[in-house]
Parts: structure tokens; sequence; C-alpha cells
């Protein structure tokens, strides 16, 4: 008769054996199944969730020293391009501005009066040569008499010096015309140099004046308002920022590893913490860093002393965001962002091959600012040239 032992260890040692086969099999089966996973989706996708929402953000600085009197604008605030966020005092300004607009007016009919020296000039040389076509002819006729000895030698010479003297007149004449036409040579009032020297000032002061009041340079909301009523500010003093939330994109920063088949223009899927499954973005990979995060730090690592210890490095990956969805679930500066790319597309370049056609951020509003001037300058110009008769008269 068996012993009941053995019978108990060989059970055992079979439900073990039973235990071991089924945890192979269900490692099998698991490693069957990533590798599936993998060849079919994981290997034609890169995961981060070290990615966030940045956009442009618009320092609003004055380009002018002045005292500050009014705050269009608060944080959080919309505001449009071309709406006045800040004004200073314009006393100043003003008085400058009137100080210029008379100036062009002097300036205007100083140069008349060059003109006016340039017929002076050429009425005094037409004098000058019938004076010494008089003793040219006076000096012959006595040239003759004294010949015969019907005047005396004496009064030929005071002849012959008073034809010198209408000569040297002339001469002395003619060039003083010569210098009073090189002040005005080829120029009309408008376009003389002095003319246009206080015109550039009259522009100077103008845009003094414009620029007391700070406008936005573009749509967008108002962010870290450090001005006050009252402060002093200095060209260049940041006083706020506006930040068009419509134009943000996504720095996404993948490991190195990760970029080996990642091109510019696939396929990116992102979601928000913000919004979670709620909203997922569509977007596509706009470019692909220049270099490592630390590369370009504030305090870059020095591999080259003290111990050494190999960290895997990540590359920023900037992703253009959709416009339409960005409207429906918009997103801020910051935001974390969980990014999924694409690898199917690998056909686009690693990096760009062309330079940009248009600029990446623009805005016109600070050009508007001369328009009003030159109208002012050319009324000016015209009330101070005699009703605009000289204006277009060349010497």
């Amino acid at each position: 008769m068996s012993s009941p032992q053995p019978l108990a260890a060989t059970t055992q040692r079979g439900r073990r054996r039973r235990l071991l086969v089924l945890l192979a099999v269900v490692v099998a089966a698991a490693a069957v199944a990533w590798a599936a996973w993998y060849w079919l989706h994981g290997r034609w996708f890169e995961h981060t969730e070290d990615a966030y929402v940045q956009g442009n953000i618009v320092q609003i600085t004055p380009q002018t020293a002045g005292t500050v009197i009014s705050i269009g604008a608060d944080d959080g605030n919309l505001v449009r391009q071309g709406q006045p966020l800040i004004e200073l005092d314009v006393t100043d300004a003003e008085v400058a501005l009137e100080q210029a607009k008379a100036g062009l007016a002097g300036a205007v009919r100083q140069v008349r009066g060059l003109y006016s020296n340039v017929d002076s000039g050429r009425a005094n040389v037409a004098a000058q040569k019938v004076a010494l076509e008089r003793a040219r002819d006076d000096f012959k006729r006595r040239k003759n008499l004294a010949a015969s000895g019907a005047i005396s030698a004496e009064e030929l010479a005071h002849a012959r010096d008073a034809l010198a003297a209408a000569e040297s007149a002339l001469s002395a004449t003619q060039e003083q015309l010569v210098t009073t036409r090189a002040l005005v040579d080829d120029t009309v009032i408008a376009s003389h140099p002095d003319v246009q020297a206080a015109a550039a000032r009259l522009r100077a002061a103008f845009l003094d004046r414009a620029r007391a009041t700070v406008v936005a340079p573009v749509t967008g909301y108002v962010a870290r308002r450090s001005v006050q009523v009252g402060q002093r500010v200095q060209p260049g003093a940041p006083l706020m920022a506006v930040i068009p939330l419509e134009q943000v994109w996504v720095d996404a920063n993948f490991k190195e590893t990760q970029l080996r088949h990642m091109r510019i223009g696939q396929e990116v899927t992102l979601t928000s913490d913000l919004y979670g499954r709620e909203a997922v973005y569509q977007g596509r990979v706009q470019s692909l860093g220049a270099g490592t995060g630390s590369a370009f730090a504030l305090l870059p690592a020095q591999n080259a002393s003290g111990n050494w210890i190999k960290i895997v490095q990540r590359v920023p990956v900037r992703v253009a965001l959709d416009a339409a969805q960005l409207k429906e679930h918009p997103l801020r500066i910051g935001l974390s962002m969980q990014v999924e790319v694409n690898l199917h597309d690998r056909s686009g370049p690693a990096l760009a091959q062309q330079p940009p056609a248009q600029p990446a951020f623009a805005t016109d509003v600070y050009g508007a600012q001369l328009g009003e001037v030159e109208a002012l300058i050319a009324q000016i110009v015209h009330a101070n040239s005699a009703g605009g008769a000289i204006a277009a008269k060349t010497p």
C-alpha cells in the first residue's frame, strides 16, 4: 500500500508545473500581443506628455517718454488691433508740434525769399549789362573825339575807367547770381533741403504726439499689466502684453530616441488637461528644433567636467493647431498637452528646406501713424507759398 505523502507531493508538483506552464503561456501571449500591437500600431506613433501651449506674447512698450494719464484695458480683456491701451500726457508733445509747424512755415517763407533773390539777381545782371553797353559806347565816342583832339586825354581816361568799373560790376553781379541760384537750383519749394529738414522735424514732432497714445499692435487678450496711472514711463519699458490666443501652437518635447522617423507635416493628435477627451485637437508637425532644450538653457550642462551621467535629451517639436478647433475650444499659454504623432507619412523633411515666404508674425498698426502728417506738411507748404504759385516754379 502506497504512502499518502509521496502522492501529495506528486500532486503539488503537477499543480506547480501547470501553473508555470500557464504563466509561460500568459507571458508568451502577452509578448505576442505586444509584438503585434507594436508592429501594427505602436511603431507608427510617438507619444509625449512633456508638451505645453505656446504663443506670441506681444509686449506693449511706449515709443516715447511720458506720464500715464489713462489705461484702456486690464488683464483678461479682449483688445482689437489699433485700440488705444495707454494714454500719455501730451502737453509737451503738442508744444513741440506747434513749434515744428511754425518752423516749417518759416522755412517755406525763407526759401521763397531765395527764389525772389534769384529774380532780383537776374534784374541786376540785366541792368549791369545795360550800364556796361552805355559805358562801352561812351568810351568809343570819346576815343574818336580824342583822336581828333576834341576832348582831352584826361576825359578819355575817365571814360576808360567807367568802362572798367561797369565790367567789374557786371562780373560781380553775375557771380552773386550764380551763388544765389546754387541755393535753389533743380528744386521747387517743397523739395528744397531747408523745407525738407523742417518737414522732417515736423514728422518727428507729429510722431511724438501720435505715440503718446499706445495702441494694440494685434488683436488678443491683455496679460501681465504692470503700468499704473501717474507712472512716468520711458521708451521700451514693458507696460503689459497682448496675446493672440487664436494663433497659439504646442511645443512638444520628445526624447532624442523618438525623432528617428519624425518628419515635418506629419499628423498629430492632441488632448489637453483642460478639456480632457472632450476636445481632441488635430495638428501637424510644423518644425523640429535645431537643438535640445538643455543646449539652449540659461545655464547649459558642462559635461566635460565632473562626474558624467548620460541623460536622454529632449528636442522641442512645434505642432501647428487647427484654427477652427482653437476657436471652439480656446487654449491658454502654458497649458499641458498630450501629444501623439502619426509616423505613417515619412515623406516630409526632418528640417525645413526653404526659408519662410512671408513673416511669421507682423503688424501694420504703426505704419498708419505717418498718414496724416504728409497732408499736414503739404497744407503748410501750400499756405506759405503765396497760394502755391511759387511751389511749382523752377529757377
